[in-house]
């Protein structure tokens, strides 16, 4: 035998010490740099009003919509080929190139006027003409990252997340301080992502020249393709509300809407997606095993089900305090809005995490049907939800989200290669304690005198706290020493 293979066991070990090691470094850094976003986030909203989020919610449809084409998906499509070449990594430098500023002068020249006739608001094309410049950062950030990943190397990028979000924060909360209102919005991750870029291209080394002969690159254009296609449904059904509401609300009750949407959404959308970025690549890495691809699925469903679980239930049973608290009191209508959108978040958090397994597997036109299905389903009841306002809204999502879940569980488990039955089981014991947790949290909040918002909190979050840990100390220990064998890079039980 060559002295230099590898037991399979080995490599095995290695990539699992390889997964948890960048599990640390991207949702750790990630966790650090949100909370210092947040610190001055939260501080930025109780300086500006909800008009000002209400006119920045408009300009985001357009936003997010172009950055599904910003080329993305070919950075994940370089992380899934197997083996690339020089020549490949300059190809995709300057597809990026070219898609991002076709997509700026679109933005400019098109877009921007659109918009604001559309939501009649003037200030809406000048708040996008400025927002354009963000568009040439990102080849600058989705080439490095894309080589960066295919390594699981998520030091660098910890680091530089890390400073961008200090960058970031520093900006926002000196722009609501001198009174610019909705620009300092606008400004703020325009910094983000001038410093994500110089940072992310240092620590990659990527500065390259691109290449724009791009004979051989099919494959890679393919992909991103899908890829760019599943994002434009994942974009229909993600942005359907605040389209739909923008005519039909104020920018008072759309900044409303919102910012209860950001609040309920925090774990969805800033914990779980690094999270997939490294379940991706590991996925990647163990394709052509079925069965270890689906236990590798089911044991992610689980571990984050434990921590998201508790945070949605929790955010539904203390709403009200913890908008006061956190917001302030001229922020008090959203309380009603996120004690209904909380409900709906676990299904969302289980349906975001099929994607990466699938399109890991070559199989990105799963999550294209689910996204069009996903969009078809929430884009009527948006349309039905905001004839009775944000509330209407917020039950559109309870009642749309477990449908589209169920449609997308259907069509992906096979493709993972797992089993409704599996991750019903992964999940039961957090979502009882998590059910446990909340109703005693609401008994204790019916029976406690008038108190400060920000003591009443503390108490309902200490209780809660106290009750889900309790029950899954009683009733579910494995998935206790699950979560300390992660922690501590202990070798996991077979499920």
């Amino acid at each position: 035998m060559n002295a230099t293979a590898k037991h399979p066991n080995h490599t095995a070990d290695s990539l699992s010490n390889q997964v948890r090691s960048a599990v640390i470094w991207r949702s750790g850094s990630q966790i650090l740099a949100q909370l210092v976003q947040w610190a001055a986030t939260f501080l930025v909203i109780r300086i500006l009003d909800p008009h000002d989020y209400g006119l920045f919610a408009m300009t985001g449809v357009v936003l997010v919509f172009l950055n599904m084409l910003n080329g993305y998906g070919l950075a994940s499509g370089l992380i899934q080929k197997p083996d690339i070449t020089p020549r490949d990594i300059r190809q995709l430098f300057g597809m990026l190139l070219l898609l991002n500023g076709t997509l700026a002068l679109a933005q400019v020249l098109i877009l921007a006027p659109a918009a604001a006739a559309y939501y009649r608001q003037p200030i809406v094309a000048d708040m996008l003409r400025v927002q354009a410049l963000l568009y040439f950062a990102t080849p600058f950030i989705a080439l490095p990252y894309a080589l960066l990943s295919r390594t699981l190397d998520f030091k660098g990028q910890a680091r530089v997340n890390i400073i961008a979000s200090v960058a970031s924060a520093s900006a926002a909360l000196a722009g609501a301080l001198l009174g610019l209102g909705v620009w300092t919005l606008v400004f703020a991750p325009m910094v983000l992502f001038g410093v994500r870029a110089i940072g992310m291209t240092i620590a990659a080394k990527s500065l390259i020249w691109p290449s724009f002969d791009f004979r051989g690159s099919a494959s890679l254009a393919r992909y991103g393709g899908v890829m760019a296609v599943g994002q434009l449904f994942w974009f229909a059904q993600s942005q359907a509300d605040v389209f739909i509401a923008g005519r039909h609300f104020t920018p008072h009750t759309l900044g409303i809407y919102t910012e209860s949407l950001f609040l309920t959404q925090v774990f969805v959308s800033k914990v779980v997606p690094p999270l997939n970025e490294v379940a991706f690549s590991a996925y990647a890495r163990i394709q052509h095993d079925r069965a270890a691809v689906a236990l590798a699925f089911t044991r992610s469903v689980r571990i984050i089900m434990v921590a998201a679980l508790p945070f949605y239930f929790g955010l539904a049973a203390t709403a009200e305090p913890l908008v006061l608290t956190v917001l302030g009191a001229k922020w008090r209508e959203t309380a009603s809005v996120v004690h209904l959108l909380a409900l709906a978040m676990p299904f969302m958090t289980l349906q975001v995490l099929l994607q990466p397994a699938c399109d890991a597997q070559g199989r990105p036109g799963i999550g294209v049907g689910n996204g069009a299905g996903g969009a078809v389903i929430l884009a009527i009841g948006f349309l039905i939800g905001v004839q009775w306002g944000a509330p209407g809204l917020a039950a559109a999502w309870i009642c749309g989200y477990p449908l589209y879940l169920g449609f997308s569980l259907w069509r992906s488990l096979p493709v993972i290669g797992t089993s409704l039955r599996a991750i019903a089981d992964a999940i039961a014991p957090a979502s009882l304690a998590a059910l446990a947790m909340a109703l005693v949290v609401t008994l204790i909040d019916d029976v406690l005198p008038i108190l400060h918002p920000a003591l009443r909190l503390l108490i309902l979050v200490s209780v809660g706290a106290a009750v889900y840990g309790g029950w899954l100390a009683v009733f579910a220990r494995p998935i206790l020493r699950e979560l300390l064998a992660v922690v501590r890079k202990q070798p996991l039980a077979p499920v």
